[in-house]
């Protein structure tokens, strides 16, 4: 219901965005469903799965920290264009390679774009809708992964059903280029906030600069700290799991596609409800309640599902709470790292403190990978994931409260 009090204006940024992030989640997680066929027909190792995977992830804490930096500089709305176009052409490229050692190029260029599409897509959002709104607006844009992750299991499901194991992987990276052309033309039509605005008007008559090295002075420097390990432990047990999981039921579990799918559509119906849910929660609760929250539930979640000897039944109940709080967390922190800094290095704290979290979670996946030629798959799973989410809880416990904060109103981040 909230969303009868925002204008006309303010929808249309969040249908865009929304949309946005639901191709950026499309193109990347289709990936999870390869490995299986990749291992199959080049013979590539678990080791060399998560490489790509952490590969792909380390670009995109690069390109996110990048995007950030350039918007704060640009603006906004021209460098998210910019970001679309870019991840969704190396996707389309990634259909052409023919070796786990081409497929890891062109993942990780695809990685400069998608990191960027996040970081400065949140920024955009968070200063485009007012603060009581803020952490539902934010969410709801978070919730589009979801669906972009549920368009790319049932692509996954429908393209093998009806094309060879062969082809249907190319087909699938392929498809990842068409919703980047509808996703160009609505951001043509969308304007720089107005505090983005005010803030380079005030710069251009200061003659002041907005250089990302300014997160890291006195002052702001423990916020950027704490703000990264945040995200470090958010998306270490994210990633963990969600690039392994596809993998685990079908190769540990016994799964068919069609099984592997319906279970993968369960824990993508817990995560959109649990965007959904998180964000009203954030500003009900406030930011790092609601974060703790939900990294504890996780972890009990994950260690359920991966280190219990529970049945397949039992599997399927479980995958709905499972993603409802795997990616539930997610919803309120595009709008705390918003609110942690000040307009004219806002880009810049934002895109660093996120993505230095992708670039250091990122090894997640390649450790799983390492860890399971000793262990279970789902034991290396669960051990990575509670670690994460502990390194979260702490971090929350270290940083500040900014439910509420109105952003023309935040000269400095509160330390």
């Amino acid at each position: 219901m909230w969303l009868k009090e925002t204008s006309q204006e303010e929808r249309k940024t969040l249908f865009a965005a929304f949309v946005g992030y639901g191709v950026d989640a499309f193109d990347y997680m289709i990936y999870t469903f390869m490995i299986p066929t990749f291992i199959l027909v080049w013979g590539m190792t678990k080791t060399e799965a998560g490489y790509i995977a952490t590969g792909a992830l380390i670009s995109s804490a690069i390109g996110g920290w990048l995007a950030g930096i350039l918007a704060d500089k640009y603006g906004r709305v021209r460098i998210l264009q910019l970001t679309v176009l870019w991840f969704s052409f190396f996707t389309f490229l990634s259909g052409f390679t023919h070796s786990p050692e081409q497929l890891f190029v062109t993942r990780a260029l695809q990685g400069l774009g998608f990191g960027g599409e996040w970081s400065v897509g949140s920024v955009l959002i968070a200063e485009m809708i007012r603060a009581r709104h803020r952490g539902k607006a934010v969410g709801l844009v978070q919730s589009s992964w979801a669906v972009g992750w549920g368009l790319s299991a049932i692509a996954f499901w429908a393209v093998y059903a009806l094309v060879e194991q062969q082809t249907a992987w190319r087909v699938l990276f392929w498809l990842g280029v068409l919703p980047a052309l509808f996703i160009l033309y609505i951001r043509r039509n969308i304007s720089e906030p107005t505090v983005f605005r005010a803030t380079q008007e005030r710069l251009a008559k200061t003659g002041q600069s907005s250089h990302f090295m300014l997160i890291f002075k006195p002052g702001v420097l423990r916020v950027t700290v704490w703000a990264s390990l945040l995200a470090t432990g958010m998306q270490g047990a994210y990633y963990s799991v969600t690039t392994w999981l596809p993998t685990y039921l079908k190769m540990e579990r016994n799964l068919s596609v069609l099984n592997t799918s319906g279970y993968l559509m369960v824990l993508i119906a817990g995560s959109f409800a649990g965007y959904l849910t998180s964000a009203w929660l954030s500003d009900r609760l406030g930011r790092r309640r609601c974060f703790m929250l939900f990294a504890v539930s996780a972890a009990v979640l994950v260690t359920f599902y991966t280190q219990l000897p529970i049945t397949d039944a039992a599997m399927m109940v479980l995958g709905f709470p499972l993603g409802f709080f795997l990616s539930g967390i997610f919803s309120g922190m595009g709008a705390y790292l918003t609110e942690l800094y000040p307009s004219h290095i806002r880009g810049s704290g934002q895109g660093f403190c996120y993505n230095f979290g992708r670039a250091v979670g990122s090894v997640c996946p390649a450790m799983v990978g390492y860890m399971s030629s000793t262990m279970s798959l789902g034991v290396a799973i669960g051990y990575m994931a509670v670690g994460a989410y502990a390194l979260v809880v702490i971090a929350c416990l270290a940083l500040p409260e900014t439910q509420g904060r109105e952003l023309a109103e935040a000269a400095e981040p509160t330390a």
